[in-house]
């Protein structure tokens, strides 16, 4: 058994399919996992439960990532890192995060143990604005 803390990771996405493809995808590598399906309310339940890592997608009907990532900021603890995560043209994406001070970004393809290792990576590195996860 693992001493290390789980990795609190919450992710937003309208997409039922691919919020269930990364939870288990998270989950099975040792991330302890919430997921939200509306760009409505992020900011509490950011509040409410200090998630580590904030995957955000950015194509979210009401309110975009990049909006939601503003008003969530507000709310969170300083720990917590946001990513904007889409299947947008990277240059897109990144321009994006940097605009709306993301601390990283991740293409939705990123999947399975690359995107644990990217994470996990992210979550050790000091806060940066809008740096790619490697």
């Amino acid at each position: 058994m693992s001493s290390e803390p789980k990795i609190r990771v919450l992710i937003v996405d309208d997409d039922p399919d691919q919020l269930a493809l990364t939870e288990r995808s998270l989950s099975s590598y040792n991330f302890e996992v919430r997921t939200h399906r509306s760009s409505l309310g992020v900011s509490n339940l950011v509040r409410t439960t200090a998630p580590d890592i904030v995957l955000l997608d950015v194509n979210i009907p009401a309110l975009s990532g990049d909006k939601v990532l503003a008003l969530a900021r507000q709310q969170a603890p300083e720990h917590t890192r946001f990513v904007l995560y889409s299947a947008s043209d990277e240059a897109k994406l990144r321009a994006l995060a940097l605009a709306a001070g993301a601390d990283s970004y991740l293409s939705k393809s990123t999947q399975g143990a690359d995107l644990a290792r990217k994470l996990e990576k992210l979550h050790k590195r000091p806060r940066t604005a809008a740096a790619p996860a490697k």
